[in-house]
């Protein structure tokens, strides 16, 4: 009996339990989500290729780490506009990925340009009008038989980029329609030179006219094949006459060709083409100087270009310092056959990608995009160890160091986007950007020996995090 009565009992203690429950209310808080956020995005590349644009996430932190230094954005500070990052791409690289089979040609070619997931991005090309020493075979648009000339250059022909480059450009330019292409010539057709040789020499003063309606000619052709050609330099590397092709070209000269042909002859068909003058070494500011300082020539000057194979990068302020009003371009640098993943991305980080930014580039472009394994792709005399962004062996591709150099830039730094302030702290090499949708873009390079803590801060948003030593970072935000 006693249990009958204590189970009876026990079972109407639930029964009311359960009633009282049916007139519980609510809790009128929402529940904590215990799931912090992270709205920092990171791209790591590691000297020893362990990480190769490695992605992670961070959260902004509550505030400055005291034991770190500090890379401090100022979002009101702004500089230049960026145009984009990219390669050359030259005639051996063209062919290299013209051999590929079709599907994995189209695969390659949106991975490089295409602009959303995991592809790069790039937004800049630069062409050789003619051959480079990166084409298989040395040729102009006008050449001739020994002793013959055609100063109205009816001879005039670009079939032979119509193989190869003609084809990827207009593959390129399906994926992305907006990438600028810079054109530079490594020598005028034989028959205008002094020397007649495609090895060095200058242009006779009888053909400047001629060789004027030469890139007239050669912007036409190549706007009837649906390519536009935002840029030129009139001569590649003017100062160095020793490559196949190439030519030599003062600053006086360059200066006069500028002004009394070249400029005149785009003004009267009509052309918008941009002029950008020098196209060789930082040593050696003075030649654009020179040319920025004859108004005549000025008038029709978009810009300087610069490689870094002497020299400073500096130099590049020294030009914008004396003529501001006109920008400057950084436009080859290349890695070689010999030189190690982790030396080249430090150094290429530093100079070509941070380092011509922060002295006021609007483009900084890597040497030839693609060469094959034997690096045997060249002219007679041509670079022999000029290592691509891409090595092209067969139908297996591999990516190199010029690949990443660039990629952490091209990627996350699109066309329109402004530089703005940074301040370089201890070894974190360092420039900043804004994008066209608002995003703040941080690249950094620890030029260290060792691990770097540091404190990022924009407009009162604090990021804490590290860098091994010798690695690159990109990191984006809102």
């Amino acid at each position: 009996m006693k249990n009958e009565r204590f189970f009876g009992y026990s079972m109407l203690l639930i029964l009311l339990a359960f009633l009282g429950c049916l007139t519980c209310v609510e809790p009128t808080e929402e529940p904590v989500d215990p799931t912090p956020t992270y709205p920092v995005n990171a791209w790591i590349t590691t000297p020893d290729q362990v990480n190769l644009l490695y992605n992670r996430t961070l959260a902004f932190a509550s505030g400055r780490d005291d034991r770190f230094a500090s890379i401090i954005i100022d979002t009101a500070q702004i500089f230049q506009t960026i145009d984009g990052f990219g390669y050359t791409l030259t005639g051996g690289s063209a062919y290299l990925i013209n051999q590929l089979e079709a599907t994995s040609k189209a695969a390659l070619l949106q991975e490089l340009f295409g602009r959303t997931g995991n592809n790069i991005g790039i937004n800049y090309l630069r062409v050789s009008i003619g051959a480079s020493d990166l084409d298989a075979s040395v040729f102009s648009y006008n050449d001739l038989p020994a002793g013959q000339t055609d100063p109205n250059l009816q001879q005039f022909s670009l079939a032979k980029d119509a193989v190869h480059l003609i084809p990827i450009l207009k593959s390129i330019l399906a994926i992305n329609p907006d990438i600028k292409i810079l054109g530079s010539p490594w020598s005028a057709p034989v028959w205008m030179k002094d020397n007649g040789s495609s090895i060095g020499g200058s242009l006779k003063t009888q053909y400047y006219s001629v060789y004027a309606q030469y890139f007239v000619k050669y912007i036409q052709g190549m706007q009837a094949q649906g390519i536009r050609i935002d840029a030129i330099t009139p001569q590649n590397e003017p100062q160095h006459g020793g490559n196949n092709p190439s030519m030599v070209m003062s600053a006086a000269q360059q200066a006069d060709f500028i002004k009394n042909h070249l400029g005149p002859a785009f003004q009267a068909a009509g052309i918008t083409t941009k002029i950008i003058v020098w196209d060789h070494n930082c040593d050696n500011p003075g030649y654009p100087i020179a040319i920025l300082n004859d108004p005549a020539a000025k008038a029709f000057v978009d810009g300087s270009a610069f490689h870094l194979y002497n020299g400073d990068i500096s130099a590049l302020s020294q030009v914008h310092d004396a003529h501001p009003d006109r920008n400057l371009y950084f436009t080859e640098q290349w890695t070689g056959s010999t030189s190690d993943f982790a030396g080249d991305l430090k150094w290429h980080l530093k100079n070509v990608i941070i380092g011509s930014m922060r002295n006021w580039s609007k483009v900084a472009l890597e040497w030839n995009l693609a060469n094959n394994a034997t690096y045997s792709l060249h002219t007679p005399g041509g670079c022999s160890q000029c290592k691509g962004a891409l090595t092209i062996d067969g139908t297996n591709i591999k990516r190199n160091v010029s690949y990443y150099i660039i990629a952490h830039a091209s990627r996350f730094v699109p066309a329109g986007s402004v530089r703005l302030g940074s301040n370089i702290s201890g070894q974190l090499s360092n420039a900043a950007f804004k994008t066209p949708d608002g995003k703040k873009v941080l690249i950094v390079v620890n030029e260290g020996n060792a691990l770097e803590s540091f404190n990022i801060n924009c407009n009162g948003k604090w990021i804490v995090t590290t860098l091994a030593a010798g690695s690159v970072g990109t990191f984006v935000w809102n």
